[in-house]
């Protein structure tokens, strides 16, 4: 696999917390970092992606209306009072 440096400037506390994970999980600070950053990527582009699926659909008149929306929550929050659960 072919990789690139990447230099990111980092507070010091977080310089400490990755030089221990790496001395603990014995892998090197570029490898859990990368990691780091494999794993933010896919969950804000999987994110950026629902929104924009999201907004499509709104588009094309495929949303719920609030009002619905908004009487289904009412519904459940009173269902869990009267079963005694917080809400």
């Amino acid at each position: 696999m072919s990789t690139t440096v990447l230099t990111v400037r980092v507070a010091p506390e977080v310089s400490k917390r990755l030089s221990k994970l790496a001395q603990a999980t014995r892998r090197s600070k570029s490898f859990l970092a990368a990691e780091a950053i494999e794993e933010y990527l896919a969950v804000q582009e999987w994110q950026v992606q629902a929104i924009l699926d999201g907004l499509e659909a709104s588009d094309r008149d495929e949303g719920t209306d609030f009002e619905q929306v908004k009487q289904s929550w009412e519904r459940k929050l009173g269902e869990r009072k009267l079963a005694g659960e917080e809400a």
